[in-house]
């Protein structure tokens, strides 16, 4: 073959080389071929087109990095290096969009807020107020 494209067939060169999957031509980490499959077996429709398994994995992939990123700042606020269900539970229930969309869902050894409600928490008696507003000015 003397057209200088190497050991392949004809036609421009093409169908030489590597396969090159359908997440990297979409530039996703998410698998796009996985997803398209599940569309098809999931009888979600009669007929489902290329770009609707690339548009879902393309939000999934988005929706986790979002989680992800939130979880590693709530793991790098408590020290440590390791993102665990904690992490993932401060960061879904402390963003409100998050929150709204996994309201229904329990994250296993997730644990709650810290939060105390504010009658519970203890009286300041009135004496001792009127004696520190005094001290803090002077």
């Amino acid at each position: 073959n003397m057209s200088g494209k190497g050991k392949g067939k004809g036609k421009g060169g093409r169908g030489s080389g590597k396969s090159v999957s359908s997440s990297s031509k979409a530039g996703l980490q998410f698998p796009v071929a996985r997803v398209g499959r599940y569309l098809k077996k999931g009888g979600f429709a009669n007929r489902v087109g290329v770009g609707a398994g690339v548009y879902l994995a393309a939000v999934l992939e988005y929706l986790c990095a979002e989680i992800l990123e939130l979880a590693g700042n709530a793991a790098r606020d408590n020290k440590k290096t390791r993102i665990v269900p904690r992490h993932i539970t401060l960061a879904v229930k402390n963003d409100e969009e998050l929150n709204k969309l996994l309201g229904g869902v329990t994250i296993a050894s997730g644990g709650v807020l810290p939060n105390i409600h504010a009658v519970l928490l203890p009286k300041k008696s009135s004496a001792k107020m009127s004696q520190s507003s005094m001290s803090q000015e002077y």
